[in-house]
């Protein structure tokens, strides 16, 4: 059952090898042999992906509800709800992670022997439940009502540049102002340059001649003084409490997004869940 979800929910057979790190020909001979025991294809193999049958969509939605069912049976038996104890697997966008809430999870399993620590830096949206994830740190609005949140603060998209671009440029004192003015571009276009005037949004278009894929790649131009920097307000906090940036167009910046601790509550919550949002979120609230 195992196999066969990490399958499903890798999208192919060679991806969930890579998910169970086990060879190839071990995972599809398990999920042949299931089939063969059931009687009946639970998965239709194609070049590309796989789709499930009807018959292996049920099977698929009882598998879940039978492993959630024996991995609690096995919290219960190794005391997980009496002390925390056990695997604590995280979630975490990359950047914001590594600076503010890796270094209070190391904290917290540095308090809590019994607990041993998996950290997933990723910048994407993972499946709590489908990939076997105890907490997730989200940046931005929450789409999926099935889990439970902890608000720990909030970010902003600042646009800021170094004092030597400003005094060599001048300051623009509206998003209109940036037309004549340097801005240092994500390649990916992930950031439109979009502000709040007067409550409606407005684009901006500021000229450009660097491109970056990285926002450290974005605050190094911008520290060089090649131009204005777009990024969010905690990728820059040592350098505005520096002065080596300074912060440009705040009237104009919209509303602040949330960053939450989120987690699913499936039955009796394990301790080391409720220990480690307890212990990390005063602590992040401070950061």
């Amino acid at each position: 059952m195992r196999v066969l979800l990490a399958v499903v929910d890798a999208g192919s057979l060679s991806a969930g090898s890579r998910k169970l790190n086990a060879p190839l020909p071990s995972v599809s001979r398990k999920v042949a042999d299931l089939e063969r025991h059931l009687g009946t294809n639970l998965i239709i193999r194609t070049s590309r992906n796989l789709q499930l049958t009807d018959a292996g969509r049920d099977y698929v939605q009882a598998a879940r509800r039978i492993i959630a069912d024996l991995e609690e049976a096995e919290r219960r038996a190794s005391g997980e709800y009496e002390t925390p104890r056990g695997l604590l697997t995280i979630t975490m966008p990359l950047e914001f992670g590594n600076r503010y809430v890796l270094p209070v999870a190391l904290d917290f399993v540095d308090k809590h022997p019994e607990v041993t620590l998996n950290v997933l830096s990723l910048d994407r949206t993972v499946h709590l439940v489908n990939e076997q994830v105890d907490i997730a740190i989200r940046l931005g609005d929450l789409t999926d009502s099935s889990l439970y949140a902890v608000k720990i603060g909030e970010f902003r998209l600042l646009t800021c540049a170094s004092a030597a671009y400003l005094e060599k440029h001048g300051v623009p004192q509206h998003p209109a102002d940036l037309e004549n003015h340097q801005g240092i571009m994500f390649n990916d276009r992930s950031f439109f340059w979009t502000f709040d005037v007067g409550g409606k949004p407005v684009e901006a278009f500021p000229r450009s001649r660097i491109e970056v894929n990285t926002a450290g790649n974005c605050v190094t131009a911008a520290l060089n003084g090649t131009g204005i920097a777009r990024v969010f307000d905690y990728q820059v906090a040592d350098e505005l409490s520096s002065g080596a940036l300074v912060p440009i167009l705040q009237d104009y910046a919209g509303a602040p997004g949330p960053i939450h601790i989120v987690y699913p509550r499936q039955g009796l919550l394990p301790l080391k869940v409720r220990a480690f949002i307890d212990w990390a979120a005063p602590r992040l609230r401070m950061a």
